[in-house]
């Protein structure tokens, strides 16, 4: 229904925007909505010269056709009229569509190959050793759940899943943690503190491999596809940790158990040491250590999983073909979402709207003092808590607009791998077991999600701002 709510709200404002811009004197707006191509030139406004802007007339030269402005439109002048030009940003709703279909297909190979390595992980028992590994940390979190209770099992199965991005085993395994803890729950309506943790935990979304994201930069033909990779990986711990430790709090759970401190300050050093390790290093020596980090830390899971399965003895090859096929069916299913939210993000763009909001918030970040680069990749960030599909579509388009290996881009992949879909989260699982009280579910995954949000911007500055 949020989903729903959002795209009506893109179309309709798009719409009433560009009648605003035709009765503005922009003839070609709706042509450009519709038809239009990225890089066309368009006309914005039109000036009498008696009347024109003092800015227009102080970059205009009368002595030619057209003056070229660095930092922003084209101006020609004709007669006694001043037309201000500017080149589209993004393709019209037609060639939108294509774009939405072409990005799919190009998705297929590169999460057949995750997903297939993902099966042979799963068939192997990698999930089943992370469960075991990860058993005395959870069995801390969760005092309520008797020792040897099914819930357990499931919840721990979830967070495997979702550390090794097997989404599609994931929600099944949490929809039925969520079914094993209402079991346990005493009033059936109201959200047990269970419940709360596990989905809080969950939602803030701890993976080691954003599969996903890889893939779309890869369709985009970033020149490294995966160096987000790292980044990604650090921001969803620490929206993972702002959820424990303000669930826990909220619990009265005591972190300070030597489980608890043992896995927190563990990853928190590891994490701490790269970060110290990298901000120490130069731009060049940065981006070097991060792509040969990101791309050596998949080669390392990939070949850990070969030799697990050799051990188990396991058909490799089968599995991964099973997996890998799963791939096709997961890109085709996704068009029809890609093709509704890049339509609808098309049409803010080229009506005009898109730029008025993002130059505000220039604006006034720009008031501040502050660097303004991180503002194009926001939208991502604001739309990620109510739809996963329209952030996905957010990022593709500022992919598209500013190129996959800009600021902007990368820093939008990172708050796309930051955390779950917050509202869509709390929709499903508790909508599943029927609890109309989530008491303070939604407020702490936003904290979380918010404390994401920081941290992807710190670390694209620290990564990619040079």
């Amino acid at each position: 229904m949020a989903l729903s709510r959002i795209w009506s709200a893109f179309i309709v404002i798009a719409v009433a925007m560009g009648l605003v811009q035709y009765f503005s004197g922009q003839k070609q707006v709706f042509s450009s909505m519709v038809v239009g191509k990225k890089g066309d030139t368009v006309q914005v406004r039109t000036w009498s010269l008696a009347t024109a802007d003092p800015v227009v007339l102080q970059h205009l030269d009368t002595s030619a056709r057209y003056t070229p402005v660095k930092t922003g439109p084209t101006y020609k002048k004709e007669g006694q009229e001043i037309v201000m030009l500017k080149v589209q940003e993004a393709n019209g709703i037609i060639d939108t569509c294509w774009d939405a279909v072409e990005l799919c297909l190009k998705l297929i190979g590169v999460m057949a190959l995750f997903m297939g390595f993902m099966s042979i992980a799963e068939r192997a028992g990698g999930v089943r050793l992370l469960a075991r590994i990860m058993d005395p940390f959870l069995s801390k979190l969760f005092p309520e759940v008797p020792k040897g209770h099914p819930a357990m099992g499931h919840m721990i199965m979830n967070y495997s899943a979702n550390l090794l991005g097997l989404d599609n085993a994931a929600m099944p395994f949490g929809l039925k943690a969520m079914q094993s803890l209402q079991e346990l729950n005493p009033q059936k309506d109201r959200a047990s503190n269970a419940q709360i943790m596990f989905l809080c935990l969950h939602a803030s979304g701890f993976n080691i491999i954003p599969v996903g994201i890889i893939a779309i930069r890869a369709a985009q033909h970033a020149s490294n596809p995966t160096d987000v990779f790292l980044p990604c990986m650090i921001v969803t711990f620490v929206g993972t940790l702002t959820a424990l430790l303000i669930v826990s709090a909220r619990q009265r759970i005591n972190v300070l158990q030597p489980a608890i401190i043992a896995w927190v300050l563990g990853i928190s050093l590891l994490i701490g040491l790269l970060v110290w390790y990298a901000v120490g290093l130069g731009a060049a020596a940065l981006q070097s250590f991060s792509g040969t980090m990101s791309n050596g830390l998949i080669l390392l899971i990939f070949l850990l999983i070969v030799l697990g399965a050799l051990y188990k003895k396991i058909d490799i090859f089968d599995a991964f073909i099973d997996g890998a096929k799963n791939a096709f069916e997961t890109a085709i299913r996704i068009i029809p979402y890609l093709v509704g939210i890049l339509v609808a993000v098309s049409m803010l763009r080229t009506s005009g709207s898109f730029d008025m909001v993002i130059n505000g918030i220039k604006g006034f970040f720009a008031w501040l003092g502050n660097d303004t680069r991180f503002v194009d990749g926001l939208p991502t960030a604001l739309i990620r808590p109510l739809s996963a599909s329209a952030s996905r579509g957010m990022m593709v388009s500022t992919m598209q607009t500013m190129g996959p290996d800009s600021f902007a881009s990368r820093l939008s992949g990172i708050f796309q791998g930051a955390s779950e879909t917050t509202f869509y989260v709390i929709a499903v699982y508790f909508g599943s077991v029927s609890i109309k009280n989530t008491r303070y579910a939604i407020g702490t995954m936003l904290l979380a999600d918010l404390a994401g949000a920081i941290t992807a911007i710190f670390l694209a500055y620290l990564f990619f701002g040079h």
